[in-house]
């Protein structure tokens, strides 16, 4: 059941019963990548599963990490904090300044495509996706995008969803997303995470190009107390490739 959270700006489907858990969805994606997810999540979890600022039904909450993780904050208490906060891609960073900001609001936190800091070479992935983006239109990195979310082999295999998720990802605001892209390229929380208490699973895809192993293993690195999964066969979205295999790996964590 969709539900209004932070003054009515945010949208949230809310199902099941039991410790809350928050799904934060990719930058590449929507909240229907976590769909397959939420649904085994729920026998156990009430589950909340946001359309983040300035996606879907969720009015936008300014060009910095900082101010979309400030709303998503607002909300966490709202539905009634601490909860675990599971993110994926742009959505773990998001968690992961949730939990910097705001630690009283996060039990535990799950990051699943992520890292501290991006490369340069990431960086200028990112620059170029937004330059792409504002001169031409989200369809000309749309073919990017997907190669970012899944491996050759998988879109070969799943043209179905493939041609799903680029639907989805054509749907999203231009403005949302060039801003997103920049605030990325900028990000460095290396120096935060060192002080971040927070028990932490990481959890990467052996086949992710956006947020390759080597940041998982980084941020892993750093905070205190995480543990780090590294998932064979998978790429940016493991959540959605297989999502009876990232329950299973996460379930002892929750």
């Amino acid at each position: 059941m969709a539900e209004r959270f932070a003054g009515g700006k945010l949208q949230v489907s809310v199902s099941g019963e039991g410790p809350v858990i928050w799904l934060f969805h990719s930058l590449l994606a929507d909240a229907g990548s976590f769909a397959p997810l939420a649904a085994r999540l729920s026998a156990t979890h009430r589950v909340a599963l946001p359309d983040l600022p300035g996606f879907g039904g969720s009015a936008p909450a300014g060009p910095g990490l900082d101010a979309v993780a400030d709303r998503m904050a607002v909300a966490v208490g709202e539905l009634g904090g601490p909860a675990v906060v599971l993110g994926n891609g742009y959505g773990s960073f998001v968690a992961l300044m949730l939990a910097l900001r705001h630690p009283q609001l996060v039990d535990r936190l799950v990051l699943a495509g992520t890292g501290a800091a991006f490369s340069e070479p990431g960086r200028a992935a990112f620059r170029a996706m937004a330059d792409a983006a504002s001169s031409r239109g989200l369809a000309a990195v749309a073919d990017t995008a997907m190669r970012r979310l899944f491996s050759p082999e998988f879109q070969a295999a799943n043209p179905a969803l493939v041609a799903e998720r680029r639907e989805r990802f054509l749907a999203t605001d231009p403005a949302v997303f060039t801003g997103a892209c920049a605030a990325l390229a900028s990000l460095d929380l290396r120096d935060e995470t060192r002080a971040l208490n927070t028990p932490t699973l990481v959890v990467v895809g052996g086949e992710d190009e956006a947020t390759p192993p080597p940041m998982a293993r980084e941020l892993a690195s750093l905070l205190p107390d995480a543990r780090l999964v590294e998932l064979p066969g998978l790429a940016h979205v493991p959540q959605l490739q297989d999502p009876d295999r990232f329950a299973r790996e996460i379930s002892g964590f929750l």
